[in-house]
């Protein structure tokens, strides 16, 4: 072998070495344990298949005195074919002349069998005729041999034919090393997919993923809701951290699942705080009774979580309805957020609210006087911003 393709097959072997053998049938671990280690084929597993005692014998005494120790013998074509289907072999040495199932019935049978068909197979026969070599050839045979067989030629045939089967097991894994480490890409690719969509509305997403870096619109017309947890800190104080985080966890999974079949778009939480917004990224015209609705759902499902915990936990809420400016900021811990007025004002909505109630902006009531009740609760003055006529939200006509 010349020291070019003495490095081809270090690297070969290196790529292999990167398969995950738990991923390989037995069969395949065993080819691949071969092709790697036995670089002469000194350890090949080798059939050979004559209906003359004498002359088996023969084959299989000039195989032992060339080095090769496993060889194995079968009596006839049928019998070579069903040691073949039981065990693996590396080389079948076969006779055409036999009972039950000649030569070229195997030749047939492994050509036919995916499993099988793999394997090489050096025909000895007496009928040494043209019609018969090329007949052999014709149905898979890799070399034909004239009886009785010279061992100089029968260890040269052996050799190469051994050697070819190698090279093809090393391209077999070859390629389940690359199908594999096409399949872990794949993956984690996805993993990465479901991490953005996790943290971005899709649409967003796929634009990072096309190349853009900065990402920013503004929007005319959505429905901002704020919700925070009414005596939060004295629940930290007197709650095991663990136990704190599988709460929150608990209670902002419901929510998360009402704003996913409502369409919505959750931005964040901050502690105990939840962020959502209606008509964007895709604008949408009912964005105000959408998250109104996702408002009264969360009270029910705040009420539901009581319950199950045995709590008393309380929610204010807070929404306004106007336009925002929105992007993802960040380059490694990035995050969609909102930006504006409207934004603000939900959020002061929110933490002058009353505990359980829904508390709303006139100009975001105004949007919903077809489909929910309300009662006027007066004009508040915020602070750095012009008085605001609120109102709560009771309920759906």
């Amino acid at each position: 072998m010349s020291p070019g393709s003495q490095q081809d097959e270090i690297r070969t072997f290196q790529l292999l070495r990167q398969v995950k053998t738990a991923a390989l049938s037995a069969k395949q671990l065993g080819q691949f344990q071969l092709a790697e280690s036995d670089t002469a084929g000194r350890q090949a597993a080798i059939l050979v298949a004559d209906d003359s005692e004498a002359v088996r014998e023969i084959i299989v005494l000039m195989l032992r005195s060339l080095g090769y120790q496993n060889v194995h013998e079968a009596v006839d074509g049928q019998d070579a074919l069903e040691q073949m289907q039981r065990g693996e072999f590396d080389l079948l040495v076969v006779d055409i002349e036999m009972p039950r199932l000649d030569g070229y019935g195997v030749l047939k049978a492994l050509k036919l069998d995916a499993g099988l068909r793999h394997v090489p197979v050096i025909v000895a026969s007496g009928l040494g005729d043209l019609e018969a070599v090329v007949r052999c050839i014709d149905l898979g045979a890799e070399d034909f041999l004239p009886k009785p067989v010279n061992s100089v030629i029968l260890r040269a045939r052996v050799a190469a034919s051994l050697e070819r089967k190698r090279l093809r097991d090393l391209d077999q894994f070859r390629l389940i090393a690359l199908q594999q480490e096409k399949q872990l890409l794949a993956v984690e690719q996805e993993k990465s997919e479901r991490l953005l969509l996790n943290v971005l509305p899709a649409s967003i997403a796929g634009r990072l993923k096309q190349g853009e870096h900065t990402i920013a619109e503004r929007y005319a017309d959505v429905t901002v809701l704020f919700a925070d947890l009414v005596g939060f800190t004295t629940l930290v104080k007197r709650t095991d951290p663990v136990e704190l985080v599988g709460l929150l966890n608990d209670l902002f999974s419901r929510f998360d699942r009402i704003a996913g079949r409502l369409g919505l778009e959750k931005i964040k939480t901050i502690g105990d705080c939840y962020l959502v917004v209606g008509g964007l990224p895709e604008a949408r015209p009912d964005h105000p009774a959408a998250v109104a609705g996702m408002a009264l759902e969360m009270l029910e499902q705040l009420k539901a979580f009581n319950r199950e915990r045995g709590m008393r936990l309380r929610l204010r809420l807070g929404l306004h309805t106007g336009p925002v400016v929105a992007g993802v900021i960040g380059y490694q811990k990035f995050a969609y957020d909102l930006w504006g007025a409207t934004v603000n004002l939900a959020s002061r909505l929110q933490t002058s609210g009353l505990p359980n109630r829904i508390h709303l902006s006139a100009t975001t009531a105004d949007r919903l006087r077809t489909g929910f009740r309300f009662t006027e609760r007066g004009v508040i003055a915020f602070k750095g911003m012009d008085r605001v006529r609120t109102c709560l939200l009771v309920g759906r006509i």
